[in-house]
């Protein structure tokens, strides 16, 4: 019997469109022998949809008609099992569409991937793809994970948090602090975005003046720090779980400016995207094998600490001055699942999500052995006394 997996996609999120392509681009590559996919796209309104076409990428050209000729489901458990339910039906018709094994979830950003998604499947009781609730909420705080990573005895750049509330009353503080603490040039970006979002170069007091509006149009917070100028990026992809993970061969990335951009990570210089795949990169780095055992040691060590799994992207900058490498951020669900650094070591995408689903399942039953209640009687005695409180509750 084939196992159905629910492949969620798009989301809230300046990240949508880029889900849709790590998300299609999965569900093309998943064995069909092993495997009835359910494509639901969640719209950037919350909504979810099923239909024909959802699993089409052609069909996301126009996504207001996509969304009319689909029909709109839900999640649900029911005798145990969690299904996916239509919304509306017509007389007489069965909301059913399908029942769930497991949840691929390949979002990106806020509102998903920061462990909204998590958080939803977990309480659904379905076993899911990728970090649990913690994690990737952690993974998505720019500023969190540099804590837990220096604490690991990672190396991180050293930053400024500036609050976009204490920033519109009083921009000068910050502006000075990120001055005295990090000094020009600097790079400030939202806390909690990923795919180069909103992220900006400040050489000077008007350009950091500009870079921290920027931010804060796509989050509450933001991050300052140095910016390295003779900068080599490299990206190294973990798979596994906290207690068991490796590393995959390591990239570099090639953009056109001072950051890889938006346009340098999906677009590539074509007319269409196929993701974090159009991106030009070396494979593996152009890096000597020291540095790259060291890079490799450190991505799973950084997997590891905020305690991930599945698989994730994990991005850092070598200072070409001083030789020093610095661990710059921690993707928990990366564009195209860096499914062409697995391939490059020797790791096929359909093996890639095989194995993904497989520590999904396992977490699952390792749930299963942990107790989650126990039987109690505290609810025999009480009775509730309305505006005056319950009687008999103590807190």
């Amino acid at each position: 019997m084939k196992i159905k997996v629910a492949l969620l996609f798009g989301g809230k999120s300046v990240e949508h469109e880029i889900s849709i392509i790590s998300a299609l681009q999965a569900a093309q590559s998943l064995d069909r022998e092993k495997y009835d996919v359910i494509p639901v796209y969640i719209a950037k309104t919350g909504e979810m949809y099923c239909g024909e076409r959802v699993g089409d990428i052609e069909a996301y050209k126009d996504v207001k008609k996509l969304v009319s000729e689909s029909f709109g489901v839900a999640f649900a458990r029911i005798n145990g099992r969690v299904a996916v339910l239509k919304t509306e039906t017509k007389l007489f018709e069965k909301p059913l569409v399908s029942y769930v094994d497991v949840a691929l979830p390949v979002v990106h950003g806020t509102n998903v991937e920061d462990g909204t998604a998590a958080g939803y499947l977990n309480m659904l009781g379905v076993p899911f793809v990728g970090c649990d609730v913690l994690s990737a909420a952690l993974s998505m705080d720019k500023y969190a994970m540099k804590v837990i990573f220096r604490d690991w005895g990672i190396p991180v750049l050293d930053c400024v948090v500036a609050d976009g509330g204490e920033y519109s009353g009083d921009d000068e503080k910050i502006i000075k602090e990120a001055e005295e603490k990090i000094g020009y040039p600097m790079i400030v970006k939202p806390v909690n975005l990923g795919s180069s979002v909103g992220i900006s170069v400040a050489h000077d007091r008007k350009g950091l003046s500009e870079a921290l509006d920027e931010a804060f149009l796509y989050a509450e917070r933001a991050l300052i720090e140095r910016a390295v100028v003779n900068l080599k990026e490299i990206n190294c992809s973990v798979l596994g779980n906290s207690k068991k993970a490796r590393a995959s061969v390591c990239e570099r990335p090639v953009g056109s400016d001072e950051i890889l951009s938006y346009e340098d990570k999906y677009i590539g210089g074509g007319k269409s995207s196929k993701g974090m795949a159009s991106t030009k990169r070396i494979i593996p780095a152009d890096i000597d094998e020291a540095t790259t055992e060291k890079i490799r040691e450190y991505a799973v060590r950084a997997f590891k600490a905020l305690g991930c799994s599945g698989v994730a992207r994990i991005d850092f900058m070598i200072d070409g001055d001083s030789g020093e490498i610095y661990l710059n951020e921690i993707n928990s669900i990366p564009g195209s699942l860096s499914f062409y650094l697995w391939e490059a070591a020797g790791l096929k995408y359909p093996e890639l999500l095989d194995e993904l689903i497989s520590l999904a399942l396992e977490r699952s039953r390792e749930a299963e052995k942990i107790t989650y209640a126990f039987d109690t009687n505290v609810l025999s005695g009480i009775k509730l006394g309305g505006a005056k409180g319950a009687k008999g509750a103590k807190g």
